[in-house]
């Protein structure tokens, strides 16, 4: 088959078309003919050896991927040419936070893409329980820019942060996919948004997605917005991914007894803390990361029923890879930048 592949960490030229083996499931795994793979940063630090995760070369990339069932091996249910999104994690299925519905908890918790092959080729083999299957009319673009972010942002805000309806967020980096996810999730569940991004053209994008007030992270003062869009109290809980750029800001944003929930440390993963603050004004902190099968499933009943919508920068031809690379590390795009084999 035809693979994009990394053969060496290091830049967007790393990335190299080549001709490499077909996958060949083992029982209870499907193999899928890709019809669509979006980028997601985890791509980027993992070509850069920033991933904290050791890989086999040659590599193939690519958490989010959306296609057609080819074979399922020993797995019934799964008719080929059946339309699928595929769930990035791949857990054991038998430890006590798999059977408990915490699979993102296993010890055993892996990444397509990451840990092992992902969706930058014409094929790629996982789980049966990886798999959910696609209504019509979502098309396999949608599809792939949807289950990474979403998920993520769902875990973020409704299981770690348990938002409520009635309660105001700070979205940092509203043209990421996660933050573009995390504005959406936000409004269905009844909050109110202030989210930021680098220019003008994606503020009013963030503003058409729902965000009620907009702030540039690079000209604006985001704590003193915060502060005002809630008349002075500061923000119940700050959506943060960026990491050290951001991280003071996001504290002096929060209101009493507010939660910060993080997934993520793109700009640097130190980031100072005033102890008296968080204590003081007893804030909370989370991490998260990715989210269940379950999680997936709730979120993506809202993605099937149109009340939220994968939001789709641009659609290249796999060869482009390297392009597609270079513009997401350029923050050029709004959303998510999609390969289609």
């Amino acid at each position: 088959m035809r693979a994009v592949v990394i053969r060496e960490h290091g830049g967007p030229e790393v990335l190299r078309s080549e001709e490499i083996a077909d996958p060949r499931p083992v029982p209870g795994e499907v193999l899928v003919r890709v019809r669509a793979v979006a980028l997601n940063h985890l791509d980027v630090w993992m070509r850069m050896g920033q991933a904290a995760r050791t890989v086999a070369f040659p590599h193939v990339l690519g958490c989010d991927i959306a296609g057609e069932i080819v074979s399922a091996n020993g797995v019934e249910g799964l008719a080929p040419g059946t339309r699928v999104m595929l769930a990035p994690g791949v857990s054991c299925a038998r430890c006590r936070a798999c059977l408990g519905g915490a699979d993102n908890f296993c010890r055993q918790y892996r990444l397509l893409g990451l840990e092992r092959h992902g969706g930058y080729a014409e094929l790629v083999r996982c789980p049966a329980a990886n798999v959910v299957e696609l209504p019509d009319g979502i098309s396999f673009e949608e599809a792939a820019a949807f289950p990474l972010v979403f998920l993520t942002a769902w875990h973020m805000l409704v299981t770690r942060a348990r938002l409520q309806a009635g309660e105001s967020v700070l979205v940092w980096g509203a043209g990421s996919g996660v933050g573009s996810a995390a504005i959406q999730i936000a409004k269905v569940r009844g909050a109110r948004v202030v989210a930021t991004a680098g220019d003008e053209a994606k503020l009013e994008k963030a503003r058409s997605l729902g965000a009620d007030a907009t702030v540039s992270h690079t000209a604006g003062d985001v704590a003193k917005e915060a502060r005002r869009f809630t008349e002075g109290k500061g923000v119940d809980v700050v959506f943060e991914h960026a990491g050290a750029a951001t991280w003071e800001r996001s504290i002096l944003s929060l209101a009493h007894g507010g939660r910060l929930v993080t997934c993520g440390a793109t700009t640097g993963p130190v980031g100072a803390t005033d102890l008296l603050r968080l204590f003081a004004k007893q804030l909370s902190v989370l991490g998260s990361y990715m989210g269940s099968k379950a999680e997936l499933l709730d979120v993506a009943s809202l993605f099937f029923g149109r009340k939220v919508k994968a939001v789709v920068h641009a659609v290249l031809p796999l060869v482009d890879a390297r392009k597609a690379h270079e513009e997401m590390e350029a923050s050029r795009h709004f959303g998510k930048i999609v390969l289609v084999p």
